[in-house]
């Protein structure tokens, strides 16, 4: 064996040598340091060899905790979100949770993991991280719990220094966008209802939400195809406007009103639009609210991407506030000055604030939809576009909408009755609930469709004796206004002679 064999050999064990004796010394000062160095020195100690290799170090990290102070931080929920559809084989530790509301299993990144991803060529090191700290308690809007947290979690995202703006201005802004995308897709549409219970309580919201099992679509819809393509093509069109309505300077919203005899679907078009678009529903019964301060606390509460109901608006509250309110404002000053309390109410005005007033701002991208059996009881107020852009006159059953119930309930899109029955729906007036019920009493279609033919028979008897009671309701009004109309008069010459009277005593009294 060569002297230079042998001196590179020394100079290796020498090397080896010197390396074992710095590791360890470096475990001994570790643990004497655990062991007898206080912690605020321990971190002081940690930092400070941190920065001094961060100086030599070509690497950028963002740290992103998973709170700013109580509220929820977005970029480290969207980050959750997208690593977890993106996890690897690089990852050995995974974490995984289900909630009984949700359909699918949850996968995410466990503490102290780490993964790399790639964007635009640029490498990217994910790690979650998890601190001891001081128990700490977190409100949770969305179900109104609380629970209590003694780790401070975060997301360290380390990249090469020179591409920070990369990071800042495209990585992190396409991870919140594919995360809202991912939620959206995945999301289970939730009914909201007000708990009046919690109305006058310390909580934020009183809405409390159950998850939307309502399984209407526009391909079940009984409603005629072209009706339906139009309210589809309008839900498309709004929710792809956001920059317009920015231009325009105006609430991205859009107002809705169905109105039409009991039993034609309006319930069932509300859920197929949440289904169809991923929108929570806020069902609000306002005969449940006391006063506009309730109700604006309840509507600034509801989230964006979200369908607020009112059905029924022509019998849920009395708003017609506007007729006699010079006159209710005089009754009000006349009862402060008596020391009463005013009412607390609804009003018309405080309401329509609510639909396109300062009000209608809090939030975006929000549909309102009214329901009603009686259109012409609305106030106009009501009605008008920027507050009710659409209207969908709920129908009777036609043919079409009968084919496809057919379709449905019985799994036909042909029979030799489908021809008597069309017949008889463009004769007798019939909604879209009863004929579904009529299909649901048997299985065969003959019998189905048979007994629908024979309700027929039914509901045309019914239709006769409504008719005729509501002629007869028309008549007795007509006389009774007529004799309205005639006292009215007798009234009106009463009056006049007893105006010519005061008119001359007080000319009496002027002269003198």
């Amino acid at each position: 064996m060569s002297s230079s064999t042998e001196t590179k050999m020394a100079m290796a064990k020498t090397v080896v040598s010197t390396i074992g004796s710095v590791a360890a010394a470096a475990m001994v000062v570790r643990s004497v340091a655990r062991d007898y160095l206080p912690p605020e020195f321990q971190d002081y100690l940690f930092y400070g060899v941190r920065s001094f290799i961060n100086k030599f170090s070509t690497q950028l990290t963002m740290v992103i905790y998973e709170f700013d102070g109580f509220s929820e931080n977005e970029i480290y929920n969207a980050t959750q979100v997208y690593l977890a559809a993106r996890i690897s084989v690089e990852i050995h530790r995974l974490k995984i949770t289900k909630n009984p509301s949700e359909k699918k299993i949850n996968v995410a990144m466990e503490i102290n993991e780490e993964f790399t991803d790639v964007y635009n060529g640029v490498k990217f090191k994910w790690s979650l991280v998890s601190k001891k700290t001081p128990t700490r308690e977190y409100y949770n809007n969305d179900d109104l719990s609380g629970s209590s947290r003694s780790d401070l979690r975060f997301l360290e995202l380390t990249f090469h220094r020179k591409h920070k703006d990369l990071a800042l201005n495209e990585y992190l802004p396409f991870i919140i966008n594919d995360a809202k995308t991912r939620k959206q897709e995945e999301k289970s549409v939730k009914l909201f209802t007000v708990d009046t219970k919690m109305v006058y309580s310390n909580y934020p919201t009183a809405w409390t939400s159950v998850n939307l099992q309502h399984p209407a679509n526009f391909d079940t819809l009984a409603m005629d195809t072209d009706i339906k393509e139009k309210v589809m093509k309008d839900l498309d069109r709004f929710v792809q406007r956001r920059e317009f309505y920015r231009k325009v300077g105006k609430a991205w919203k859009r107002g809705y009103l169905l109105y039409g005899p009991p039993g034609t679907g309006k319930s069932s078009l509300i859920a197929a639009m949440a289904n169809y678009l991923k929108f929570d529903i806020y069902d609000l019964e306002l005969t449940d609210i006391k006063s506009n301060s309730e109700l604006r606390r309840l509507l600034v509460a509801t989230a964006n991407r979200s369908i607020l109901v009112v059905e029924d608006i022509d019998c849920s509250v009395e708003l017609h506030d506007r007729v006699e309110g010079e006159a209710a404002k005089a009754l009000a000053r006349q009862n402060q000055r008596r020391g009463y309390q005013e009412e607390r109410k609804v009003t018309l005005s405080g309401f329509l604030n609510f639909i396109d007033g300062l009000w209608s701002s809090c939030g975006d991208e929000r549909i309102i939809i009214f329901t009603t059996n009686r259109k012409d009881k609305l106030d106009p107020a009501l009605l008008r576009p920027g507050r009710m852009d659409v209207h969908i006159n709920m129908s009777y059953c036609t043919p079409c909408g009968f084919r496809l119930l057919a379709s449905n309930y019985l799994g036909i899109t042909k029979h030799n009755l489908f021809e008597q029955i069309e017949d008889l729906i463009c004769k007798v007036e019939i909604t879209p609930a009863e004929v579904a019920e009529q299909l649901l009493k048997d299985d065969d279609p003959d019998i189905a469709l048979g007994g629908l033919i024979n309700f027929f028979d039914i509901k045309s008897k019914e239709n006769e004796e409504l008719a005729k009671a509501k002629g007869n309701e028309e008549e007795e009004e007509l006389a009774k206004a007529k004799e309205n109309d005639e006292e009215e008069e007798v009234s009106t010459k009463e009056n006049g002679k007893k105006k010519q009277v005061q008119k001359s005593e007080i000319d009496f009294i002027s002269i003198e």
